[in-house]
């Protein structure tokens, strides 16, 4: 019995939506510790669980849209339908992935633009003289 090309689609998108989301979710937590230490003011055991958290929050949510928009609705019957399918399918999935790393970076850098603001408004208490 000869696999449908359906099925085949399946095939090919799994491990590409896969190694999409681990390889951006990867690069992007690696390199958000540095954020984190700094909203945190270097405490480290807290900002490492928070990037540890909000790094799970980032694969449950990019590996459920990945499987959710999986489905092919129609049945395809030439390799270059499946190759239709499958740019359709991946390309969509990238462009969420993108838009999804730029609003985690966004929220990195709003995260270090108040922990700043914070920081310089417990300077300047200090300076006059207030415990805040």
């Amino acid at each position: 019995m000869k696999p449908s090309l359906n099925f085949m689609a399946y095939l090919i998108y799994l491990p590409i939506m896969l190694l999409l989301t681990w390889y951006v979710a990867h690069t992007l937590f690696k390199n958000s510790k540095v954020f984190m230490l700094d909203i945190f003011n270097g405490r480290t055991e807290i900002a490492l669980s928070t990037n540890k958290l909000f790094e799970t929050g980032f694969y449950l949510l990019n590996l459920g849209f990945g499987l959710t928009i999986m489905q092919i609705a129609s049945e395809l019957g030439s390799g270059q339908s499946l190759m239709e399918a499958l740019s359709t399918k991946l390309g969509g999935f990238s462009i969420y992935l993108g838009v999804s790393l730029f609003l985690n970076l966004y929220l990195f850098f709003r995260g270090k633009r108040v922990a700043k603001r914070k920081a310089q408004l417990a300077t300047s208490f200090q300076n006059a003289g207030i415990k805040p």
